[in-house]
């Protein structure tokens, strides 16, 4: 009887493994080769599981980005007792991945963006996570404000998944320590929850 093979298990793996050369190499240095090797499968068996290059690094793209969003889903999943300041703030942070835990699958990210920012492959996978996070960050907003200040929560979301966003890039170079990113993100977050709702300011 032929032996059953786990596609969808095997793609995985050899997303973890395009992931794991490009912490190290970036993008450019990953080859269907090194693929190969660092997933221990032959270079047929990625080549049955993605046609192109381009085609590989797009599932690695979204593998990673699905990841990252599963840790903010469960951030946003709160409790009666939270508030929406709260929520959001641990959100932002999650996707900011100053942890050190976090520092390799921030590089890999980077990586991805640099990559998507010259040639367009990648960059519909890229658009649509944002997307996914901007509406996410603004329901949470407009929840807080309900209406009761004149705050657009879509222009606030936005300006928040960009400083969390580009906060991961200062630790990256080293402009920032992660404990003065978080500082930066706090600060951020007590000011708009100040504006949104005084007396009840959100801890993130």
């Amino acid at each position: 009887m032929p032996k059953q093979v786990d596609h969808a298990g095997r793609r995985r793996l050899i997303a973890e493994a395009v992931c794991s050369l490009a912490d190290e190499r970036g993008l450019e240095g990953v080859t269907l080769r090194d693929v190969a090797a660092r997933a221990q499968v032959s270079m047929g068996a990625v080549q049955r599981c993605f046609h192109t290059k381009e085609e590989m690094l797009v599932f690695a793209l979204g593998h990673i980005g699905e990841r990252i969003n599963e840790r903010v889903r469960a951030r946003l999943i709160r409790s009666p007792a939270q508030s929406a300041a709260t929520a959001l703030g641990h959100a932002a942070a999650e996707i900011s991945l100053l942890g050190e835990e976090h520092r390799a699958e921030a590089r890999v990210w980077l990586a991805f963006v640099a990559q998507a920012a010259v040639g367009e492959a990648l960059a519909p996978t890229l658009r649509a996570n944002y997307a996914a996070l901007q509406e996410a960050f603004t329901d949470l907003i407009r929840e807080a404000c309900a209406g009761t200040v004149p705050l657009d929560p879509q222009r606030e979301a936005r300006t928040l998944l960009a400083l969390a966003d580009g906060l991961t890039t200062h630790v990256l170079v080293g402009h920032l320590t992660p404990e003065e990113a978080h500082d930066v993100l706090h600060a951020h977050m007590a000011g708009l929850w100040e504006a949104l709702s005084p007396g009840r300011l959100g801890n993130p």
